[in-house]
């Protein structure tokens, strides 16, 4: 059976300094490129029915040098929208605002909260599932969105995807076992 694979876009100046990005359009830098370069050997052997990417520069960037043709942008697949801790770490966060603020229980203030994003993945996870009996379907997007996709396709809530580490240019398999929805591969490096 065909599988959805998830690709985490190369690397930004924001991600390296752990600022949480979402609807700021950072560019690759150059290391992010050459990672992007390399995801591109890593799938070559898959034929993808559907290549559906987040529209930001960072994720559209990252399918174009992989050599992955986008057959669609979807505002869904877009980054959790962090609204007042846009550009700031984790660490800021908790430093100055909420010691203890998780992204995967409050949501970020005038951004999105769980439910919020739950409900856009969902929509990813149906349009991509109808795709498959035409082939693979690849996901390029965000960390925290991808993270969520995972947990949803699992069956968890959208806060499960606080449980699964996605580093920048990483591939992540979904697929099935037994007619069950799985993790086939997860967070795989470089």
């Amino acid at each position: 059976m065909a599988e959805i694979v998830l690709v985490r876009h190369g690397q930004t100046e924001w991600s390296l300094g752990g600022k949480h990005t979402s609807y700021t359009d950072i560019e690759l830098t150059p290391d992010g490129e050459r990672q992007a370069r390399e995801i591109g050997e890593r799938v070559a052997d898959r034929a993808f029915a559907a290549v559906i990417s987040s529209p930001r520069l960072r994720a559209v960037r990252t399918a174009e040098l992989a050599g992955l043709d986008v057959t669609e942008l979807d505002d869904d697949l877009a980054e959790w929208n962090y609204g007042r801790y846009e550009g700031i770490t984790s660490a800021e966060i908790h430093e100055n605002h909420d010691p203890k603020w998780s992204l995967w229980t409050d949501g970020a203030p005038g951004g999105e909260q769980p439910a919020q994003v739950g409900a856009r993945v969902d929509r990813v996870i149906a349009k991509a599932a109808k795709l498959l009996d035409q082939g693979d379907v690849a996901l390029v997007g965000h960390g925290h969105l991808l993270r969520v996709v995972g947990a949803r396709w699992i069956g968890l809530g959208p806060d499960g995807g606080g449980l699964l580490k996605l580093d920048t240019a990483t591939l992540s398999v979904l697929g099935h076992e037994h007619g069950a929805r799985v993790i086939q591969q997860w967070n795989s490096g470089r």
